[in-house]
């Protein structure tokens, strides 16, 4: 029995890092994560949705799709919503 890791799965079927494909998915795979960091964030402020929202002057259902996908995010918004709504702070990191 051979034993496929998820790199091995991601270079298969999405490609390598580097073709457009996979770049595509590595990038949605962020937003997603960044959705996820925003929504335990607000549950561990107890905050709802309709809360978060009244503090960044969002709708709810916007912040419902930011926790679903963040991928279409300005930084704008990333910035209110953990600075204004969460009282955090965000911190960012570029790899070249």
């Amino acid at each position: 029995m051979t034993t496929t890791n998820w790199k091995d799965i991601k270079d298969k079927v999405y490609g390598e890092k580097g073709t457009p494909r996979r770049d595509e998915l590595e990038r949605e795979l962020e937003g997603f994560k960044i959705g996820l960091l925003l929504r335990k964030a607000r549950e561990e402020k107890h905050l709802t949705q309709t809360q978060l929202a009244d503090l960044v002057d969002k709708k709810r259902s916007y912040i419902s799709r930011v926790e679903n996908d963040g991928s279409n995010l300005t930084l704008k918004t990333l910035f209110d919503i953990v600075e204004k709504g969460l009282g955090g702070r965000v911190n960012i990191s570029i790899e070249v």
